[in-house]
C-alpha cells in the first residue's frame, strides 16, 4: 500500500499480499547466493492460488493479471462473466526461451532464461485467457501461427515526461558538443545482462575505444561479471540509479545504443526518446514503433554489433546531420504519457465489452 500510494493510487483498493513479496526477495537471495533450486513453482502456484481468493465474486470489465502467475486465476474466472486480460510485458515465451537459448551459447555458459515449466506454465495461460496484452508490434508479432492472433492486442508504454524532458538550453548544450568535433558520448542504460545484448555491447565498445565515450548505466547481471570487467576498461559503468536521478544521464548523453536481444519494450526506449537522444537499437523491442529510420535514429538486426558500429561512425563523421536530428527529436517530440496507455487500454476494453454508449469508467 505504501508503494502505490507514491502514484496517487488510494490504498484502500489495494489487496496486497506482502509476504508473498518477502519470501520472492529472500528465495532469489539464496538462489544467488547458496545456489539452491529455484522455487518458481511453489512462488507463481502459491500467488495464483492467493489472487484467486482475493478477486471480489462481483463482474468485472476486465481482470488484468499479469503472465505466469495467473493459471489459477483464469482458471476460476472462466464462466463468471469477468475476462481475463493476460498482460506478457515480453515475447511469447517460446520465442524469448529460443532467443535466450542462443545467447546463452554465445555467451558459453548459463544466463537466465524461461524454465520448461514456466513455458508450459505461461502456454496454457495463452490458450485460457480471453485477451492477451502485448507492449509493441515486435511483441504481438511473436503470437503469430500459435493459434491466439485474434485475441492479441497491443498497448506500448509511456513516459512521465516531467522527469525526463531537457531542457531548451541542455538541448542546445548537446548540440554544441556535437559540433564541436569532441568524442561523441555514447549512452545505454538498462540492465547490464547477456539478453539486453551485451555481448555487442562490448564488441561495439572494444572496436570504438579511444574515440567515442561509452557510459552503461543500470545493474548487473551477476552472470555476466567477468565480460563486464573487461569492458571496463573501455566504458564508464555505472550502477543502477534511482528513477529520479536519470533525467541527469540522459542529458550527458549524445546518442543512445539499445542493442537488445529479446524485450517486450523497453522503458527506456521513451526515456531516452523523451530526452531528445538519437536512438540506435534493434528490431526486437518497440523502437521499431516510433523510431524513424534516418530521422530519429535507426533499427538494426539483433546480434549485428559491426552495424552498430557502422552507423555510430557515420554519426562521427556526419555531425552536423547528427545535430540537427537531435533538433528534429526535441521539436518534433509528442509524448506518450501514462495516461495516453491507461486511455488506449481502457478504450480497448470499451471495445471488447462492446459498449455503444459512454459510461462514467470501466471498473477495472
Amino acid at each position: 500500500r505504501w508503494a502505490v500510494s507514491r502514484f496517487g493510487f488510494p490504498p484502500e483498493r489495494v489487496i496486497s499480499y506482502w509476504p508473498h513479496g518477502i519470501a520472492a526477495r529472500l528465495f532469489t537471495f539464496l538462489k544467488d547466493k547458496l545456489h539452491i533450486p529455484d522455487p518458481e513453482a511453489w512462488l507463481h502456484v502459491n500467488f495464483g492460488r492467493w489472487a484467486t481468493r482475493h478477486v471480489p465474486r462481483e463482474e468485472w470489465d476486465a481482470v488484468y493479471c499479469f503472465s505466469g502467475v495467473s493459471e489459477e486465476l483464469i482458471d476460476a474466472l472462466r464462466g463468471s462473466g469477468s475476462p481475463s486480460w493476460l498482460f506478457r510485458s515480453s515475447s511469447h515465451i517460446c520465442t524469448q526461451a529460443e532467443l535466450l537459448e542462443t545467447e546463452e551459447q554465445r555467451a558459453g555458459g548459463p544466463i537466465d532464461r524461461p524454465s520448461a515449466w514456466m513455458i508450459q506454465r505461461e502456454e496454457r495461460e495463452y490458450a485460457k485467457a480471453d485477451v492477451i496484452v502485448t507492449l509493441s508490434g515486435f511483441a504481438a508479432r511473436t503470437f503469430n501461427n500459435t493459434g491466439h492472433e485474434g485475441k492479441v492486442v497491443m498497448v506500448p508504454l509511456g513516459v512521465d515526461v516531467s522527469n525526463f524532458r531537457p531542457t531548451a538550453d541542455k538541448i542546445e548544450a548537446r548540440r554544441q558538443r556535437i559540433l564541436s568535433g569532441a568524442k561523441l558520448r555514447v549512452l545505454f542504460v538498462g540492465t547490464k545482462s547477456y539478453r539486453k545484448g551485451l555481448l555487442d555491447l562490448a564488441q561495439i565498445a572494444r572496436t570504438l575505444a579511444g574515440r567515442f565515450e561509452f557510459r552503461l548505466v543500470g545493474p548487473e547481471e551477476a552472470q555476466a561479471r567477468a565480460l563486464l570487467n573487461e569492458l571496463g576498461a573501455h566504458a564508464e559503468l555505472v550502477p543502477a540509479m534511482p528513477e529520479a536521478q536519470l533525467r541527469e544521464a540522459y542529458e550527458w548523453g549524445d546518442v543512445f545504443v539499445f542493442p537488445t536481444i529479446e524485450d517486450g519494450f523497453a522503458a527506456v526506449l521513451t526515456q531516452a526518446y523523451a530526452a531528445g537522444l538519437p536512438i540506435l537499437a534493434t528490431t526486437n523491442c518497440g523502437a521499431p514503433d516510433f523510431i524513424r529510420d534516418d530521422e530519429t535514429g535507426w533499427i538494426l538486426p539483433i546480434r549485428a554489433p559491426g552495424r552498430f558500429v557502422e552507423r555510430l561512425e557515420w554519426c562521427q563523421r556526419s555531425r552536423t546531420a547528427l545535430a540537427d536530428m537531435v533538433m528534429r527529436i526535441a521539436h518534433e517530440f509528442h509524448p506518450r504519457t501514462w495516461d495516453d496507455m491507461a486511455g488506449d487500454l481502457e478504450l480497448l476494453i470499451r471495445q471488447r465489452c462492446q459498449q455503444s454508449i459512454p459510461v462514467a469508467g470501466v471498473r477495472i
